[in-house]
Order: structure tokens, then sequence, then C-alpha cells
């Protein structure tokens, strides 16, 4: 009985996962433009930044006039800030986790299994920077919510900073990084 649950189960899997490799491409033409991003977005820092340890809840806000992005904390207390021309690497993170609902059922006698197909997506930015107040490099995460809203911050963000795009990712080249 174990056994052929289990089979089905592996079966039930393997037809899924299929299923995601079915999908038609979309065209260049019909692929959307990535919106423009707001002026403050909600994020969760998640760690990176020299002295600033706990993960908290907040905001990522564009900082035209002093040329920087700043992180303030649910109260409007800003926590930290990272000068544009500090930022040498930008790129976006996606990491499939198990969600909580996986988690519990996770744990149901004879369900466990199923828990783990239970998984949702999260996105994060990630900045590395030169910090001048310490003069040492630093990677920073923050977590945002939705994957387009994700990418615009991010072309945001690259083009505030003047950052040249290569996949994904964007960054200073050397010869504009080393003028500095």
């Amino acid at each position: 009985m174990m056994k052929n649950l289990l089979t089905m189960l592996f079966s039930l899997t393997l037809c899924f996962s299929s299923m995601n490799a079915q999908r038609p491409e979309i065209p260049a033409n019909q692929i959307e433009k990535t919106p423009p991003a707001p002026d403050s977005v909600n994020a969760k820092y998640e760690g990176g930044m020299f002295g600033f340890s706990r993960k908290q809840e907040g905001s990522l806000r564009f900082d035209k006039a002093n040329e920087r992005l700043a992180f303030y904390n649910r109260e409007g207390k800003e926590q930290f800030s990272i000068p544009y021309s500090s930022i040498s690497i930008a790129y976006p993170n996606s990491k499939a986790v198990v969600s909580r609902t996986g988690q519990v059922i996770g744990v149901v006698p004879y369900f466990g299994i199923l828990g783990s197909l239970v998984k949702e997506k999260r996105h994060y930015l990630v900045i590395h920077f030169d910090d001048p107040d310490v003069n040492a490099k630093g990677i920073v995460n923050f977590k945002v919510e939705d994957e387009k809203l994700l990418n615009s911050v991010l072309t945001k963000l690259a083009q505030e900073a003047k950052l040249k795009q290569k996949g994904n990712a964007y960054y200073k080249p050397k010869a504009q990084e080393s003028s500095q």
C-alpha cells in the first residue's frame, strides 16, 4: 500500500513538473515593459549593512536630492542609506521556499511529502556597495513582495546610480568606479 502511494506521488510530481515545461514561448513584442518604480517601496531589510543586524520591515526610498537610496523603518525613521556613487552591483534574486502551509502539511502523517511541494517564491534586491564610512565592501539584501515591482525598483536604481546592464544584473564599470 505504501509503495503504491509513493509511486503515485512520484508520478504526479513528474506530471506536474513536465506541465511547466510545455508552456509556449512569448514573443518579444508581447513582453510587458517594466513599469516605472515609485519613489517609495515597501521592503524588508534582510541584512548586510554594518551595524544593522536585525531584520525589519520598512520602505526603500529614492532620494534624488541627496543621490542615495535610503531605508526607513515602519515608523518612518531613517535607518541607513547607500549613496548611488557607492553602489557597484545590483541584481534580483529569487528563492523558492516551503510556505507556512507546506510546513503545517509536512507534519501530518502520510501527507508529509506533499508539504514540501507547497512552495512560494521570494524576491530579493541584492546590492553590493563600498561603504565610505568604514572603508569596507558590503552586500545588503531587501525582500520585495512582487517580482514586477522588484524589476522596476532595480531598473530605477540602475538609472539613478548610472549602472550598466549585464543579464539581470547592473554594475558600475571599472573605469567609472576608479574615477570616483
